[in-house]
């Protein structure tokens, strides 16, 4: 049985990338003032960094709708798929999610659609959309691709400082890190998304101090896979990966700049790890 791999934007890999993966790619919005963009075809990575830089408007994102993702199911038949897996972003930070099961339920008669909440975003998500397209192509079924991404969901770890919460108070998708908000101005607010939610993870007071928690995660967990770097534009994502080459060589570390629609949430110069635990 072919088994083709569909996901969001938020997973941030490129469309050069994913059409060496063989997967489908469905674009989230985002929104400056009454201006709107779908990501990654008419808003590209350094094009929304500089439009934020120059807006007094915090930019919005929006989910795709159930039709995207069904236009992207077809694709998928057309191009020889007897099933689909759709991976996608949080169900806890957006409704894309949502959308996709819709857009599965719709074509049950005609294919069949797995969607999977990966409790994850940007390159957590994107590491999971890697490894499923190679089981995909390896040939594994769909109940193996399942059960390979439920199990890298669990095992995937997200933690990130900021330079604001500015842009995620404003978004609404500050969750369990509320009481962060009334200090944001005193320190620099420390992140766990592993779970899927925002929830805070500690506060450091310079950005050097955070970048060197950052560095205190890694050396606490143990065996990791799968590193990657995630920065929003940070200037200082070098200096980060200097910092931690004596823990992993920086031949096996991924850089990854933010795509727009978790740089919306995070505000400039968000730097982040990425990675799977053992």
């Amino acid at each position: 049985m072919t088994i083709h791999i569909v996901t969001d934007s938020a997973s941030d890999i490129s469309l050069e990338e994913a059409k060496e993966l063989g997967i489908e790619i469905v674009p989230l919005s985002v929104r400056f003032g009454e201006t709107e963009y779908t990501d990654l075809i008419d808003l590209s990575v350094s094009d929304f960094y500089q439009k934020m830089s120059e807006s007094d408007l915090l930019p919005a994102t929006a989910a795709p709708s159930p039709g995207a993702f069904e236009a992207a199911f077809k694709r998928c038949i057309e191009a020889g798929a007897e099933g689909v897996v759709c991976i996608n972003l949080s169900l806890a930070l957006s409704a894309t999610g949502q959308a996709a099961q819709l857009a599965a339920d719709a074509l049950v008669d005609t294919i069949t659609v797995k969607c999977i909440d990966s409790k994850s975003i940007t390159s957590g998500l994107g590491t999971i959309i890697r490894k499923a397209a190679s089981a995909a192509k390896a040939g594994k079924s769909m109940d193996e691709i399942v059960s390979l991404v439920e199990g890298l969901a669990s095992k995937t770890r997200i933690f990130a400082t900021l330079d604001t919460l500015e842009n995620l108070k404003k978004g609404g998708r500050i969750g369990g890190a509320k009481a962060m908000v009334g200090t944001m101005l005193q320190f620099k607010p420390c992140l766990d998304i592993s779970s899927g939610e925002v929830v805070e993870a500690g506060r450091q007071r310079t950005r050097k101090k955070s970048l060197i928690w950052l560095k205190e995660v890694l050396e606490n967990e143990g065996e990791i896979t799968d590193l990657c770097v995630i920065h929003g534009d940070a200037p200082d994502v070098e200096e980060f990966i200097d910092l931690i080459s004596d823990l992993v060589p920086k031949e096996n570390i991924r850089i990854n700049q933010l795509g727009a629609v978790i740089g919306t949430h995070a505000g400039p110069r968000i730097l982040g790890v990425t990675y799977l635990v053992q």
